[in-house]
C-alpha cells in the first residue's frame, strides 16, 4: 500500500511517499481503508521535533531520540472497514468510521491502518451519517480538545455553561470548534484572530471579534469568565488581566484526554447539525509535502484535509 513516511526530523520535505506492507488485523482489531486524514498542529510538531525547551528531551525520548519511531504521521482519519479480527464485536465489515491514531506506531497518512476496537490512547466510532469522509476526518482531535478544555474551565467555575468566553486563535481547528461548542452552550463568545478571518469566526457563532495584529486583548476593559488559548500562543499572565476574579484560563498546552464517550458526543453534535468542521484546503496524499508547507506557513484556517481515496 502507499504511505507517506519520514525517517528523520525536519522540514516538510523529509516526508516521502513509499510502498509499505498492508497491515493485517489482529483478533481485536479492525482494518480500515482510509478515505481521508488531516494535517494537525501535532503532526507538524512531531515532524519537525518542534517542542518547547522544557519538553524537548522528554518528547524525543517518547517519539524517538535521534530519529522518529513513528514513521507514518497522521492523528485523524475517516474510512471504511475492510476486515475485522475474530474477537471484534463493535464493528462489522462495511461500517464507515472515524477516529484517532494517538500513540499508535503508525498514523493515518496511508491507504490502510489497523486499529483496536477499544484501547486506552485513541478512539474510533461510526462516522456521523451526515458528514462526508473528509469532514469526519477533520472532527476528532480539534473537537474533542475544545470540548475537554471548555468542560475543564466550566468545572473550575462551578458551572456547566454560559458566561463570557474569549477564544484566542478562534480561526484554527481547536478554536473553530471551541467557538461553536461555547456558543451552543449559551456563552457570549469573543474570538481573537486575524482580520481576514473575521467573517469565518462570526459565521461559527462568535458575537465579537478582535484582530490580534491590531489590538492586544489583554488591555480590554471587558472582563471574561474564560480565556481559551486555542493555539498555545498566549499566557496565563496575560489572560489574568481580562479574567474575572474567579475566571478560568485553559490552553491547548494542557494535557487532554481522548475518550470514546467524548467522540460519541462529538458525533451526536455533528448529526444534530450543532457542530461542523471548517475545511480550509484539501490536498491529495501525493501532495502531503505541500500540505505540511501550508500548515507551517501559519495561514491555515480550521482544518487541512488529506484526500487519500479520490
Amino acid at each position: 500500500m502507499k504511505a507517506a513516511i519520514y525517517n528523520k526530523y525536519g522540514p516538510p520535505n523529509v516526508i516521502t511517499l513509499a510502498e509499505v506492507e498492508k497491515p493485517r488485523p489482529k483478533d481485536d482489531e479492525i482494518l480500515i481503508k482510509i478515505h481521508a486524514a488531516t494535517v494537525t498542529s501535532g503532526d507538524v510538531r512531531l515532524r519537525g521535533s518542534d517542542f518547547p525547551p522544557l519538553f524537548w528531551l522528554p518528547a524525543r525520548l517518547i517519539f524517538g531520540l535521534f530519529k522518529p519511531k513513528k514513521k507514518i504521521l497522521g492523528h485523524e482519519l475517516a474510512g471504511s472497514i475492510e476486515a475485522v479480527g475474530k474477537n471484534v464485536s463493535k464493528f462489522k465489515i462495511g461500517d464507515h468510521v472515524f477516529g484517532t491514531t494517538t500513540m499508535l506506531k503508525k498514523g493515518s497518512y496511508a491507504e490502510y491502518i489497523c486499529l483496536p476496537q477499544e484501547w486506552k490512547h485513541g478512539v474510533v466510532e461510526k462516522k456521523p451519517e451526515n458528514l462526508s469522509f473528509k469532514e469526519a476526518a477533520a472532527l476528532p482531535v480539534g473537537a474533542m480538545t475544545a470540548m475537554f478544555l471548555l468542560e475543564k474551565a466550566y468545572l473550575s467555575l462551578g458551572i456547566k455553561k454560559g458566561r463570557k468566553v474569549l477564544i484566542y486563535g478562534a480561526s484554527g481547528s481547536v478554536g473553530s470548534y471551541a467557538v461553536q461548542i461555547a456558543t451552543r452552550q449559551g456563552a457570549t463568545v469573543t474570538g481573537v484572530c486575524s482580520g481576514s478571518n473575521f467573517e469565518m469566526v462570526k459565521s461559527l457563532g462568535a458575537e465579537n471579534v478582535i484582530d490580534y495584529k491590531k489590538e492586544d486583548y489583554s488591555i480590554l476593559e471587558e472582563k471574561f469568565d474564560i480565556v481559551f488559548d486555542a493555539v498555545g500562543k498566549t499566557t496565563k499572565s496575560k489572560a489574568k488581566k481580562v479574567l474575572n476574579t474567579k475566571g478560568a484560563f485553559v490552553s491547548v498546552k494542557m494535557l487532554t484526554k481522548e475518550k470514546s464517550d467524548s467522540l460519541k458526543r462529538i458525533k451526536n453534535l455533528a448529526e444534530e447539525k450543532k457542530l461542523k468542521p471548517f475545511i480550509d484546503r484539501i490536498f491529495t496524499l501525493d501532495e502531503i509535502v505541500s500540505a505540511h508547507e501550508y500548515v507551517d506557513s501559519g495561514r491555515k484556517r480550521g482544518n487541512v484535509v488529506i484526500d487519500i481515496i479520490q
